[in-house]
């Protein structure tokens, strides 16, 4: 499940100097546009098949894989000459940035939608095992309507 979240940030620093009497600042204007992604690696799902008692079994459902892809462009940037942007003024607001747009995407609906998708997956497979006369297990539970595979907690 892909979506998409946009943010701008400002940043400001300063320092001060000679007893606090000569202050240099910098500061920027930064808008982020970030690709976010939730998915399921459906080919590390644990199965095993029991041919004598005609089941599939679902041993265990591999952990959702976030990943986030930001576009992070700078405006505004200005800065003084006794405090100029460095490389770790650029790592501090990619961090912060990393870390508000998790906050954001845990307050989405982004995760639930994954979810569902792979729920819609875990259902062919539910309707596979019915139509050949087999059962579904997950969790030591058959698996007995397509809302049993809703019920499955991640």
């Amino acid at each position: 499940t892909e979506g998409n979240f946009s943010q701008v940030w400002s940043y400001k620093d300063s320092k001060k100097f000679y007893l606090d009497v000569f202050s240099a600042r910098k500061k920027a204007l930064i808008v982020v546009n970030a690709k976010v992604t939730v998915s399921y690696d459906l080919s590390e799902l644990e199965t095993e098949i029991d041919e004598e008692n005609k089941r599939v079994i679902i041993k265990s459902i591999p952990k959702e894989e976030l990943n986030i892809y930001p576009d992070i462009q700078y405006y505004d940037v200005t800065q003084d000459y006794l405090n100029q942007f460095e490389a770790s003024d650029y790592n501090k607001i990619k961090k912060r940035i990393t870390t508000s747009l998790r906050k954001k995407i845990e307050a989405s609906n982004i995760k639930s939608n994954a979810q569902n998708r792979l729920v819609s997956e875990l259902s062919k497979l539910y309707i596979l095992t019915k139509s050949m006369g087999w059962t579904l297990e997950y969790n030591q539970m058959p698996v007995n309507s397509q809302s049993d595979l809703e019920d499955i907690k991640l």
